[in-house]
């Protein structure tokens, strides 16, 4: 369980920081792409994040994803909600917390077939301390963080 202090420095750091994004689909994006353009498969199959290139590109619930190669691109237009990150590629740790915030493509983990990406690697760090829990109360906030514009 994370004490006050624990609570109050995340919500501090989630709701301070933030990444000149715009939202242009469903999910978090960057520069027009989802993911800052790094490609969602990779995460899966290279456990690395892994750039994508413009000519390797998908637009998916209005949000334009991009792939290292074609093998991922047909990967993900197969089953893109397989691939597509979790909470619409927003903190994991923010949502747990009911907040919206963007995130960093090396602070990423797999858990269970699903891609969850944080703030960045410290806030990662702080997530993993009770993956399930976060996870839980990630997917309980989610509906009503998904409303919310980005905390910057």
């Amino acid at each position: 369980m994370i004490d006050i202090t624990q609570r109050l420095t995340t919500g501090f750091i989630l709701l301070c920081l933030g990444a000149g994004a715009a939202l242009a689909g469903d999910f978090f994006e960057a520069d027009g792409f989802a993911l800052r353009g790094y490609d969602p498969v990779a995460y899966f199959e290279s456990a690395l994040p892994v750039h994508g290139v413009e000519t390797q590109s998908f637009e998916y619930k209005g949000s334009k994803f991009l792939f290292a190669s074609a093998a991922n691109r047909a990967r993900f237009v197969a089953e893109p909600e397989k691939y597509a990150p979790q909470y619409g590629g927003y903190c994991a740790m923010g949502t747990a917390n009911g907040y919206k915030v963007a995130t960093q493509p090396d602070a990423f983990q797999v858990v269970d077939g699903k891609l969850y990406l944080n703030y960045n690697r410290q806030v990662r760090d702080i997530w993993r301390k009770d993956v399930p829990g976060n996870i839980t109360r990630a997917d309980a906030n989610w509906p009503e963080v998904a409303k919310q514009p980005m905390q910057q």
